[in-house]
Parts: structure tokens; sequence; C-alpha cells
């Protein structure tokens, strides 16, 4: 997909934002410790045990789970372009899935949508669809990319389009904000914070906040790709509260 070829109006930008299923090691039960015991082998350090890095248990979708999903959506008024974000956010992690799904085949119906995300090939897309079939829902049809050519996965991602064929580059989104002078999304936490924050603080609002702020980042970047003007703060509202 050529960029400049693409509809702005077309695309759904998202970011999710996950924590580990329990708030410590000790809460999890035996056989997710001893999974999680050989799981954590290949990163730990020798005098590191299992519990010690258990906080990295949310980026895997096997030991974690999602508590917000943020999506933003361009439009047109004359020449000015306009964001809308809209969150799921929650503990119930099944119920904000549903709404994605319901919410994605609205759009479905209206418009040729196409996903874009920050490293959203090997982390976002990838955990939301897993973690749809580990709570027993159906795949939005645009996650289920089985038996699909490549030129029929409507997925874009913000890093691989800025590694240029480069496959052994990895860069964040925090590195690209600022090498694009935008906006930084982490003036108040960081994705290591929010499990954290979400257990032992209790704070969704907070978390819910942080990832639209990642959704404009990735937008505003989208559009440095495409050699135009970044969409001015009075022109971004959210409809989530």
């Amino acid at each position: 997909m050529m960029l400049s070829k693409i509809k702005l109006e077309n695309v759904l930008f998202l970011d999710i934002e996950t924590v580990p299923q329990y708030q410590n090691f000790e809460s999890v039960p035996e056989n997710f410790q001893n999974l999680w015991e050989k799981k954590s082998e290949y990163f730990r350090t020798e005098e590191q045990n299992a519990g010690d890095v258990y906080a990295r248990a949310g980026i895997y979708a096997e030991f974690g789970k999602i508590v917000c999903i943020s999506v933003g959506l361009i439009n047109f008024k004359n020449t000015n372009k306009y964001l809308r974000l809209k969150s799921f956010y929650g503990d119930d992690e099944k119920n904000l899935l549903e709404e994605f799904g319901e919410m994605l085949s609205k759009l479905a119906q209206k418009k040729d949508i196409i996903l874009c995300a920050h490293n959203g090939k090997e982390f976002d897309y990838p955990y939301i669809a897993r973690r749809c079939l580990i709570n027993g829902l159906k795949l939005p049809n645009i996650l289920d990319i089985a038996g699909k050519k490549p030129w029929e996965v409507r997925h874009l991602d913000t890093l691989e389009l800025w590694k240029f064929g480069d496959y052994k580059n990895y860069t964040s989104l925090n590195l690209l904000v600022a090498v694009f002078d935008l906006p930084s999304p982490k003036d108040d936490i960081d994705g290591s914070q929010v499990g954290d924050i979400y257990w032992n603080e209790n704070d969704i609002k907070r978390i819910t906040k942080y990832c639209e702020k990642d959704v404009v980042a990735v937008v505003q970047l989208f559009l440095k790709y495409r050699i135009e003007d970044i969409i001015s703060d009075e022109n971004i509202e959210s409809v989530t509260y």
C-alpha cells in the first residue's frame, strides 16, 4: 500500500495497554507459576527468580490481559483535519473486546478499514487476536488473517514503515516522536508503569489517557511520513468519558 494513495478517513489508528493477569506472582495459579518459570528462563538473570520478573508478564498474551484499547479516526471539515478518539477500557477484558469488535464491524460496513499501530504487527494485532480466542470470542474479520494473501491483510505499522526493509532495526515510538519534533506521549507515565498503576493504584482512567496519547502520537507520525501537516490540539477530541 502506497501511503500517498491511502484514504486517511479509512485508517483506524490504535494502541493497547496490557497488564499481568494477576497482581503478583504469589496470586498466580500453581500451574501457571510453573509455566511462567519456564517462560521467564529466557530473559531473567541467575540472581532473579520467576517472581522477580513477573511484571513483564503483561507483554505476553498467555500471561497478560488487555485493560485498554484506544482508537482514533481522522475526518475532514473543509480542508481541516480532525481526530476523534475513543477508548474501550476496564477490568472486564471480554466485555471491552466485544465492544471493540462491534465497533470494527460497524465501521467495516461503512468503510474499507485499515488498521495502523506502532509495532502493531508484532504486538497489538496478534495480542488482541489471541485474547479474543482465549475469551471465547470470534475474531474480527480484519484480524483473522489465516490464509489471506499479504496484500489482503489490511494492517499498517509505523515501525515497519520506518524500517524501509531493515528488519534488524527497532525504533521506539518515543524516539520517532522526538526525531520528528512531535509532542511526547510519555509526559505522565510510560508502558513499564502501567501494570503498577492498574494493580496498585487502580487508576484505569490514567492508563486510558496515556493510551489515547499514544494513538495521537501514531497519527501525527503517520502524517509526517506522508509529508503532511499534523493535526492541531484544538482539532483533537476524545469521546471516551
